[in-house]
């Protein structure tokens, strides 16, 4: 008997295939119909689509943390979907070459920075409601609950997961 895990407790993976449950594949939570979503409250769609938030902390030299995120990254950049992985203000050792030099697939990454007045988070919004990108990758630290908030909601309304990366210094 498989035991079902209530969807508000499920967790989006980001390498869905190399994770079973019960012999079976997870299922992303964004690939839910769109449709589904106007007939839910807001704060109910909130819950909906909390799965779509993942977060990774990192703690040790920068070399060590640079190679701990780049197969997450290179997994993400060779995704099969016809979107994007969008960066969002990369830490300053995060550089077109060093993407190259990780085995990225350049022709599926996005690298934005905020510019003007316009702040990171709000970039991050933008990028996760636009629907552009598969995956959005952020660099907050900390990341209050309701900017978490924020970005899960956007992330919701364009059907994108979000991956924020965590440290205690700037890589």
């Amino acid at each position: 008997m498989t035991r079902q895990i209530p969807l508000e407790n499920q967790q989006i993976s980001l390498f869905e295939s190399q994770f079973n449950v019960d012999g079976r594949t997870l299922t992303p939570l964004f690939n839910a119909p769109k449709s589904r979503k106007k007939y839910v409250k807001k704060s109910e769609r909130l819950s909906l689509y909390d799965g779509l938030f993942s977060e990774i902390s990192l703690s040790g030299h920068v070399q060590q943390c640079l190679q701990l995120i780049a197969p997450v990254l290179r997994e993400l950049s060779e995704d099969q979907n016809d979107r994007w992985l969008t960066l969002i203000s990369p830490p300053e050792q995060i550089t077109a070459q060093w993407l190259r030099d990780a085995g990225l697939n350049r022709e599926r990454i996005l690298v934005l920075h905020p510019s003007g007045i316009q702040s990171s988070q709000e970039l991050a919004c933008e990028a996760l409601r636009l629907g552009c990108s598969h995956t959005v990758i952020s660099w907050f630290n900390p990341l209050s609950r309701a900017a978490r908030a924020r970005l899960v909601s956007a992330a919701g309304d364009g059907a994108t997961q979000i991956l924020n990366i965590r440290q205690p210094f700037t890589i």
